[in-house]
């Protein structure tokens, strides 16, 4: 029973490890295509006023957007939030990771303030 419960623990603790990288791996690709997009489209030699005007620009679209067109506004913040899903898979690799750790240093913690005769494994 015991053995189960440790290869129970160290998949969890391997799923999430999986998990984690995984989607951090995808989501730094993700930044790193974002970023290049950005960057393409900030190198106007208009400077910094020409950045604050587009981005003030782009917010009041949204606006526009939000109070107009829901479904266009509704539409674009589905894609936001769909461009991120990597996160999802980062929070539950940390989930898994947190609970698998958690449980080996209450194992080690209560093995150490036992004397070695009384403690027992299940």
């Amino acid at each position: 029973m015991a053995k189960r419960q440790t290869s129970s623990k160290s998949f969890h603790a391997v799923a999430g490890a999986l998990l984690l990288s995984l989607g951090l791996l995808l989501l730094f690709a993700n930044l790193d295509e974002v970023a290049a997009q950005v960057n393409h489209s900030f190198t106007s030699t208009g400077g910094s006023l020409g950045t604050v005007i587009e981005l003030g620009l782009a917010g009041m679209r949204a606006v526009q957007a939000y109070f107009f067109d829901q479904s266009t506004f509704q539409a674009g913040l589905h894609l936001i939030l769909v461009s991120f899903w990597p996160l999802i898979l980062v929070m539950i690799g940390a989930t898994l990771l947190q609970n698998a750790i958690s449980k080996r240093l209450a194992n080690a913690r209560s093995a150490r303030t036992l004397p070695s005769g009384e403690y027992e494994s299940e």
